[in-house]
């Protein structure tokens, strides 16, 4: 996608130009040119005004001179409307001089919040009014479009028309290569000073649908760069509707010939809607009268504050996953999610201002422009002060404090991210324009919003953004919003675990190729050692002999009614308390602690779509006792789904670690709630289960052949990044001996048998007390006493967690509760095949307990029957 203009400093009103704005041209508002494919229309809006005009320094509101005469007088330059259509161009333009060879003048926009600090209610009003107007224009094609603005000066522009489109999704280009993000598009900008855009949907699909493409620019100047990207995006993604949206059409004639000719070879339709409309008229000699003047005018910046001085973090509490802007694509759901984030983001950053601030300005940084924008609309709500909204800028302009002229004064610091530069005379130069005035009108005080990577030692260092913006305010306030990353994708079977694709998303990363396996030995005396984590290696995979697999068979057909009951009751009483039957509710989203929790969390998904036609999102995350939960799945899952609707779903509790686990680790995160779901509690840690009953749930008996053939998660630093999903292997090679969907389809199979008593068992739940009694920890402690272990860690309660113990550690013993049944033959057999004592005692709230061997070393026999005190 090639895109061509004159020269493109972030085409602040400059991109496109063609040096024909001298051209004389005729237009006709709203006139249509044709029928159906290949029709171009033409809507402008010359009536649509500001609140008034900027007096440049600071941005200070009032009705002085147009900030556009000063160069008009000086370089003859004139803005004219078409005939009927008022001062449009000059209620939306200032002028000012571009410190540029190519180009002599600069158009500044009074709206845009770009260059001049504005009302925010205006910018984003200007930019929800258009997205309206396109809305009647689209008709009942709006829902079904996708708003694309140009970057850097569009994105905010484009965001804003997205919402006032209402239901689309949007995305922006950007000069930001971000790892891990593969672009499905891009465009050259060749007079620009950085001249590779960028398209990074997270979705790459976002652009695939047949709906309208709405494309936003602040300009629509000859309409190069629109057609090319156009013509390339049509290649790959073919539609039949494009709207073009921009604050002022300055198109000359064979420009609008131009489109005509091009809409009716793309067999499409175009239409242009825009605010106004009109042509710039430059003299011949503009170029060198232009350079004259920048010659004497042109002065040194002020210098930044010598310091020391103080600059404020404000913790945004920005949401878990919500995107920064659209970079990577913003969607419906996470506008939802930012409007409800909003008030209490703008009542932090209210809090750190200084008592009395009459006057504030939200500086956006470069593409980052919607979120700040937003805050700034926020805070004027949530402050008695007059709040103004800006951003800085790549591009380099003359500052001339003088009435009449758009850029009065400006500030010039080192570029404090990493974008593609490329400016000839100044490369890594930003700026920031009117944030200070010369006669007392400068602001009381400057919110600096800028993203996670742009928060560089740079920006803070003494000829930084902030130190400027310090020697010219009261206060100054650093609100860092995450920049979002691209995040990887959901594994699913076949391809990776026996599990079908809709049964669960596995956010994993596949280490399928890399040897994580030892000893049992060895990983104990590393683990109790301290010398290693219990996740940085996998135990080699338990091979049943043919009596444990029979043992096994045994008791899935023996309690799979049960188990069936089990899901049905934790499940009926998920949809009840947290929604999700038929109210028209988003419902909850499942998030099974891998592995364990897995196939309970694809028996409750199949319960409610059986029983109820409900269609539960599944995944499976990682967590690790003393690590935490996977922080990049949960970013996932807040992207994709509402953080309240999700439920962390596993298998049994023992004594309650891994409860504790997700409760410590999820405190950061608040929007999630960190109640855990489990098929059966019998240490009376969680309030939502199927039965607090210990009772033999067969998925325990086995490993990976159980668990879609996926080994336990694995964490560890040379192969999980901050980025990544933790990781976990797919066991291709034990396929002959997987019996998952033989568990979960015998289950299943059970569902209507016990549907009855399930509803009965949800109800009882509902209307019980069903707080945590910590019961089992209780009883954990007083065993590590009793036995003198020293560490509730090695003691293991329940059925499930002695068979792990027996299959993964080194065991020293099993205590069982006298006149346990059959319940416990595997363990039994288990026991007898590591030479591991049973003992049997009477005051035991679990069936079973296991302990781990407390002091081992490779000399231990695991079984000696004596306390280590």
């Amino acid at each position: 996608m090639t895109r061509t203009g004159e020269d493109g400093d972030d085409h602040e009103h400059g991109r496109d130009h063609d040096h024909d704005h001298d051209r004389d041209h005729e237009h006709d508002r709203d006139h249509e040119h044709g029928e159906g494919h290949g029709r171009v229309t033409q809507e402008a809006d010359a009536n649509r005004r500001t609140d008034g005009r900027e007096d440049g320094a600071s941005g200070e509101a009032g009705r002085g001179p147009w900030p556009g005469e000063w160069v008009a007088r000086r370089l003859d330059v004139r803005l004219e409307a078409p005939p009927g259509e008022g001062d449009g161009l000059r209620d939306l333009l200032g002028l000012a001089l571009r410190r540029n060879p190519r180009r002599a003048h600069l158009l500044v926009s009074q709206v845009l919040g770009k260059h001049v600090p504005q009302l925010p209610g205006v910018v984003y009003g200007t930019g929800l009014g258009l997205g309206e107007r396109v809305r009647t224009l689209l008709g009942a094609d709006a829902d079904r479009a996708v708003v694309l603005g140009y970057a850097e000066t569009a994105t905010g522009l484009g965001h804003s028309v997205a919402d006032g489109l209402g239901t689309v999704p949007y995305l922006h280009s950007t000069r930001r290569a971000v790892p891990g993000a593969e672009p499905v598009g891009g465009f050259e900008e060749e007079h620009s000073h950085a001249t590779s855009h960028l398209l990074l949907p997270e979705d790459p699909e976002l652009l695939a649908g047949g709906g309208p493409l709405v494309l936003v620019d602040d300009e629509f100047s000859t309409g190069t760069t629109v057609l090319n990207t156009v013509t390339a995006l049509h290649r790959a993604f073919p539609r039949e509707r494009y709207v073009i949206v921009a604050l002022t059409d300055l198109r000359g004639p064979e420009d609008r010939a131009r489109l005509e000719k091009f809409a009716a070879e793309l067999g499409a339709r175009v239409d242009v809607v825009a605010l106004a409309s009109g042509t710039v008229r430059l003299p011949d000699d503009v170029l060198e009268r232009g350079a004259a003047l920048v010659e004497a005018h042109d002065g040194p910046p002020p210098a930044p504050a010598p310091g020391p001085y103080e600059v404020r973090r404000v913790d945004l509490g920005w949401p878990l996953g919500l995107p920064d802007g659209g970079r990577h694509g913003f969607t419906p759901a996470h506008r939802a999610r930012l409007e409800a984030a909003l008030p209490a983001m703008a009542e932090r950053i209210a809090a750190e201002l200084p008592e009395g601030a009459r006057r504030v300005l939200v500086l956006g940084c470069e593409e980052l422009m919607y979120a700040p924008l937003r805050l700034a609309d926020a805070l004027t709500g949530a402050t008695g002060a007059e709040v103004r909204y800006s951003t800085t800028t790549r591009s380099p302009v003359l500052a001339v404090d003088e009435p009449g002229y758009a850029i009065r004064t400006r500030l010039v610091f080192p570029a404090h991210d990493d974008p593609a530069d490329g400016i000839p005379d100044a490369p890594g130069l930003r700026y920031a324009y009117n944030v200070h005035g010369t006669a007392g009108r400068g602001f009381d005080a400057v919110v600096a919003v800028v993203d996670s990577a742009a928060d560089t030692p740079a920006l803070h260092a003494p000829d930084g953004l902030l130190a400027h913006l310090a020697a010219h305010t009261g206060r100054v306030l650093l609100a860092v919003v995450p920049s979002h990353r691209p995040l990887p994708a959901p594994l699913r079977g076949p391809d990776f675990s026996s599990y079908a694709a809709e049964d669960v998303g596995w956010l994993l990363q596949d280490l399928s190729g890399v040897t994580l396996e030892a000893p049992t030995e060895e990983r104990e005396e590393a683990i109790q050692s301290g010398g290693a984590h219990y996740a940085e290696s996998l135990p080699v995979e338990y091979q049943p002999s043919e009596e444990y697999q029979r043992l096994f068979h045994q008791a899935l057909e023996a309690s799979a009614d049960r188990i069936a009951r089990a899901v049905g009751a934790v499940t009926e009483t998920l949809l009840a308390e947290r929604g999700g039957r038929g109210r028209g509710e988003h419902g909850i989203v499942l998030a099974s602690l891998a592995r364990a929790g897995t196939p309970v969390g694809v028996l409750m998904r199949r319960w409610a779509r059986h029983v109820h036609g409900l269609d539960v999102p599944h995944y499976a995350v990682s967590i690790v006792r003393g690590r935490g939960i996977d922080t990049t799945a949960l970013r996932w899952l807040a992207a994709h789904h509402d953080p309240a609707g999700v439920v962390f779903v596993d298998g049994w509790t023992g004594k309650g670690a891994i409860t504790r686990e997700l409760a410590d680790a999820l405190r950061p995160f608040p929007g999630f709630d960190p109640e855990l779901a489990v098929l059966a509690d019998p240490g009376g840690c969680v309030r939502t289960y199927g039965t607090r009953e210990d009772f033999l749930i067969p998925s325990a008996c086995l490993n990976s052949t159980v668990s879609g053939l996926i080994s336990r998660t694995v964490l560890r630093a040379d192969l999980v990044g901050p980025d990544d999903f933790h990781g976990a292997k797919h066991y291709r090679d034990l396929a002959d001996a997987d019996v998952s969907t033989l568990f979960l389809d015998t289950v299943a199979a059970r569902f209507d048998a016990v549907r009855a008593e399930a509803a009965a068992d949800a109800e009882e739940l509902l209307a019980a007390d069903r707080a945590p009694t910590w019961a089992g920890w209780k009883a954990v402690e007083r065993i590590s006493e009793e036995y003198g272990i020293g560490d509730v860690n090695l003691v293991k309660p329940g059925v499930g967690e002695t068979t792990r113990v027996l299959l993964r550690r080194v065991p020293w013993r099993v205590l069982a509760r006298r006149g346990a049944g059959t319940d416990l033959d595997h363990i039994r057999l288990l026991a007898e095949q590591r030479g591991v004592p049973v003992e049997e005692t009477d005051d035991l709230p679990y069936s079973c307990v296991g302990l781990i061997h407390p002091r081992y070393t490779r000399g231990a026999t695991g079984a000696d029957g004596k306390a280590v005190r």
